[in-house]
């Protein structure tokens, strides 16, 4: 006979930590996270439900598949992962796992999550970023995103195929219809320590924000032109 462990009801979701990339849908409409090993084909939002990436039609977790999301039991242990070149440019993501889950040594595979927190590194030149930009790369449907502080997204152009150069993170909240908690790393900017903590927040934040702004109504006056037959805009 074979010994089974007894079921767990806890009174609380249990908390886990995981590594995931930032995500935007290529319309820049919706927003979201993909993963860094087996489920990274299939982004998720902030509040999901797990499928199996196998495409089989059975519930996840299921016993005889590697399908479900997961997570590690720890803080540390995620943050070990981020010392792999491959994670770098990860988020590091707070969650609380919901519904079934099966209990390993060192984390959970599960059946849906709410993605409370991202922490978020610091940008590419060191400084704390305030917006996340295209990382050069993606899954069909999706841009994987980097975060960026104010100046290096202001420098950062439109491509073709997309009418921003940066998404401010209340914009990557916003689009991604739920309660997210973005936490930046890095060095602040020159004068934010002076200026206090709420104010050094919000001006990169709004500066990436009218950048943002600016891009898309470029994108709808070029629209407009072409549909009203207007000149040419530039």
């Amino acid at each position: 006979m074979r010994l089974r462990l007894p079921e767990e009801r806890p009174a609380t979701p249990p908390a886990g930590f995981k590594l995931a990339h930032p995500v935007i849908s290529h319309d820049g409409t919706r927003t979201g996270f993909a993963g860094v090993s087996l489920g990274g084909a299939l982004p998720y939002g902030f509040v999901d439900e797990a499928r199996c990436v196998y495409g089989r039609r059975h519930r996840c977790p299921a016993l005889r598949c590697d399908c479900g999301f997961y997570c590690l039991h720890t803080f540390e242990q995620a943050l070990a992962l981020v010392c792999a070149s491959e994670y770098r440019r990860a988020v590091l993501l707070e969650v609380a796992v919901l519904g079934a889950y099966i209990r390993f040594e060192r984390g959970m595979r599960y059946e849906r999550q709410r993605v409370r927190v991202a922490r978020v590194g610091a940008c590419a030149c060191g400084r704390r970023p305030c917006a996340f930009a295209d990382a050069g790369w993606g899954r069909t449907g999706w841009r994987v995103l980097t975060a960026v502080c104010a100046e290096c997204a202001a420098r950062r152009g439109r491509t073709a195929f997309a009418s921003w150069a940066a998404v401010s993170f209340a914009e990557f909240v916003r689009c991604g219809g739920g309660a997210l908690r973005i936490v930046p790393g890095g060095e602040p900017e020159a004068g934010e320590e002076e200026r206090g903590p709420a104010e050094a927040r919000s001006v990169p934040e709004l500066a990436a924000e009218a950048s943002l702004m600016q891009a898309r109504l470029d994108w709808l006056q070029r629209q407009l032109a072409r549909f009203t037959g207007g000149g040419k805009v530039s």
